[in-house]
């Protein structure tokens, strides 16, 4: 395990999609987090209409009436704090880029692109030998994940909606150690890379009966199958000259040896449950509860010492309030306000310590022009993991835009 007693060089990451100490562990930062409209409702999956994609729930699908194409950028201020420091820095990052049409009555698709993970370090660990030398121990760490996803959505029944989502993830994810000990010139290195590809589904089913003249009930179930990763892996290790950089001796590990070479990542199954309720077009509240079970994660590559993993959990509140929709006049009721929380536990064990993340949204959906597309603004304040046990304490401002366009395929021309 690191002890995380210094934080250097953050800075240089900027070009990674994150900068958090916490990507050095499993396969870096989840960043499979939604549309901004979603995220500042506290990420909430169980919501459809019909002029919006939810990336996170391909039942929706089945409610959509127009094309919509829709893509998101943020940009994340985080202030990193240990009991020694502390450091602020910030990433910005494009999140998602899809389009989702209606097929036929009732029946939707959807296919686009996002990030999967992320991992993006820079960490310094300094201890001192028998004879009271500094050791230093610098670890860093770059690449992640991305995942092509195709989505269905169909309504079998009145007020009955499924749908099923095909992920492909890919990337690759690069560690290096380096080690110097005070007085002596040189010093080891230890590169290892992993090539991951692999797959997994999501299946979710909406249940939204009437209730009365105006309002509506929400059901969610969601499961998300467990990603069933392989990774090609390679590791190189020796010595260099700490003046200059220069290789004095390395070689290739025979990673075969020791049955390392070919691996298996298993990221374990989500199930969500939700439920909600409120008037279309007008207001809406709802409530989600997900459980994971991380006690099975494992990466054998990449072991870690006073590191382990519980199972997990999340929950998630929130909402949205339009004042009057129809309204031509005055643009500011026509606008959806949208705010939320959630909290997680994300099941990582560090020093038997907990990471737990939690986050407070809230945001803007404007209408644009005449017709159904909107502009969603959305901010995110949030801090995860703890200083105790020399960690690192994570404060961050997340900042969102997302751009949602509407229009219609495959009408009938009429010709007079």
């Amino acid at each position: 395990m690191i002890a995380f007693t210094c934080l250097i060089s953050v800075g240089m990451y900027a070009q990674n999609s994150t900068i958090s100490p916490y990507s050095y562990f499993g396969i870096g930062d989840s960043r499979e987090k939604g549309t901004v409209d979603n995220q500042m409702m506290g990420g909430l999956q169980l919501y459809a209409d019909s002029i919006h994609l939810n990336l996170k729930n391909p039942a929706s699908l089945a409610k959509l009436r127009l094309t919509a194409y829709t893509a998101g950028i943020s940009r994340k201020e985080y202030r990193l704090k240990d009991n020694l420091e502390e450091q602020r820095t910030s990433v910005s990052n494009l999140d998602y880029l899809a389009i989702a049409f209606p097929v036929a009555k009732n029946m939707g698709a959807s296919f686009g692109l996002q990030p999967y993970s992320s991992v993006g370090y820079n960490l310094t660990q300094v201890r001192r030998n028998s004879e009271q030398d500094s050791i230093v121990n610098i670890f860093n760490g770059e690449g992640g994940l991305n995942r092509v996803f195709v989505s269905f959505g169909y309504m079998p029944l009145k007020d009955v909606a499924i749908g099923a989502t095909i992920n492909y993830n890919f990337g690759t994810i690069e560690y290096a150690r380096l080690q110097s000990v005070e007085g002596v010139q040189f010093g080891t290195f230890d590169n290892r890379e992993s090539r991951v590809d692999g797959w997994d589904f999501n299946y979710s089913i909406n249940y939204t009966p009437q209730i009365g003249d105006k309002h509506r009930l929400h059901t969610y179930f969601g499961a998300n199958t467990q990603v069933n990763l392989v990774s090609k892996n390679t590791q190189r290790i020796g010595s260099l000259n700490l003046t200059n950089g220069a290789e004095v001796e390395a070689l290739d590990v025979n990673l075969d040896a020791n049955g390392l070479a070919n691996g298996e990542i298993k990221i374990p199954t989500v199930f969500t449950y939700g439920l909600g309720y409120g008037e279309e077009r007008k207001w809406f509240v709802g409530a989600e509860y997900a459980t994971q079970a991380m006690s099975e994660f494992e990466n054998r590559f990449i072991a870690q010492q006073n590191v382990g993993y519980q199972d997990a959990t999340k929950i998630k509140v929130g909402g949205f309030f339009i004042p009057n929709y129809r309204a031509l006049s005055n643009v500011f009721n026509r606008i959806t306000y949208r705010a939320g929380l959630r909290y997680e536990e994300t099941g990582l064990m560090i020093e038997n310590k907990e990471i737990n993340d939690f986050g407070i949204n809230f945001g803007l959906g404007v209408p644009l022009g005449g017709n159904f597309s909107n502009l969603n603004l959305g901010f995110e304040l949030g801090r995860r993991g703890t200083r105790a046990a020399g960690l690192v304490e994570e404060s961050y401002l997340n900042i969102n835009v997302g751009l949602s366009l509407n229009d219609r395929w495959f009408i009938k021309r009429k010709i007079n």
